[in-house]
């Protein structure tokens, strides 16, 4: 660089002292698509409250994954965003960085956050069934997981698909489990998706909750939160059915990308999703946030009752993230 670039670059520096323009705060996360948990807001009062501007972003936890390993020499992204599974193998990898927000760290129960601070859980959700009663064309709610398989609810169901995402992960999990399976033996699982495939299931790779608003999928697999979402917010005629035979609570989890360029504003955020305010958006959201204080006495009471949720429960998410390769392995080979 010659003296009169110096000079230049100086001069440029200077100029942008006084005119009191600062470099634009951003932080990049992988899996904070807008429909998902109303990330939309999330991202929106994150730049209102911490002058970070967080872009969002459509993969899911399985395509997240798989970025940040194919990144690992050069990363881009500053935050992950996973289902509790992948952020297990994402760790594993080598792909997290050890952060504890400080404040509110010990109010994350211990079996929701990995003891080193690779990664903690945000919020969870609870597995059902989204049903958009309208696009059922007369035909009765169903109530179980055995349901489904019923004819007349041929190329009506829908569920992501487990070799890409959390949630078809989880979904296994859940059925496998209901209809007594284990974490060692996913035959009833196996055997549960091969009957779908013949009623011809939908099985999109990505979120799909304006596709069943829309009534084009009218019963999904999915979460809670946005069949709430659904009923409440959009006005949409829609149901969420927690199955007879019982099912899954999930966790949701965010960490910090290990050498990502934006490190600072990435703990930044971090921190503002454990507060009141970051907790209370996912509260209003329909999904449980991991600080229950947050959420208020109206978003609790969209809810079904407590009776209703007795039949959901966690599971050994660690062994999860160990048997789930073998799963997908065997789904892609058995059942479809």
């Amino acid at each position: 660089m010659t003296a009169k670039h110096v000079l230049l670059a100086v001069a440029s520096a200077f100029a942008i002292t006084l005119s009191g323009v600062a470099p634009a705060q951003t932080a990049t996360c992988y899996n904070c698509p807008p429909e998902w948990a109303d990330f939309k807001t999330q991202l929106r009062v994150i730049k209102e409250q911490t002058g970070i501007t967080v872009p969002p972003d459509n993969k899911n936890s399985g395509q997240t994954l798989a970025q940040l390993i194919a990144e690992k020499a050069n990363p881009v992204a500053d935050i992950g965003h996973f289902g509790v599974g992948f952020a297990i193998q994402a760790k594993d990898a080598g792909v997290l960085e050890p952060y504890k927000p400080s404040y509110y760290w010990n109010e994350i129960p211990a079996d929701l956050k990995d003891p080193d601070g690779a990664w903690f859980t945000i919020y969870y959700g609870t597995l059902g069934l989204f049903v958009n009663v309208d696009a059922l064309g007369g035909k009765p709610i169903p109530t179980s997981w055995k349901d489904l398989t019923d004819p007349k609810y041929k190329g009506m169901v829908g569920y992501l698909d487990p070799a890409s995402s959390f949630v078809g992960v989880a979904a296994a999990v859940a059925i496998n489990r209901a209809l007594g399976g284990s974490l060692d033996d996913f035959t009833p699982a196996i055997n549960w998706f091969k009957s779908m495939a013949k009623n011809d299931a939908i099985v999109p790779k990505q979120t799909s909750y304006a596709r069943v608003v829309s009534g084009e999928i009218p019963i999904l697999i999915d979460y809670d939160f946005n069949a709430y979402r659904a009923q409440y917010q959009d006005k949409a005629n829609t149901r969420f059915v927690i199955p007879r035979e019982g099912t899954l609570i999930v966790p949701y989890v965010i960490g910090l990308v290990k050498g990502g360029p934006n490190n600072a504003n990435g703990k930044k955020v971090l921190d503002f999703l454990l507060t009141d305010k970051g907790q209370a958006v996912f509260a209003n959201a329909f999904v449980r946030p991991i600080r229950p204080t947050a959420a208020s006495p109206e978003a609790r009471a969209k809810f079904l009752p407590d009776a209703e949720y007795a039949r959901a429960s966690g599971i050994d998410f660690r062994k999860v993230a160990q048997v789930q390769d073998a799963f997908i392995k065997r789904y892609l080979a058995e059942g479809r």
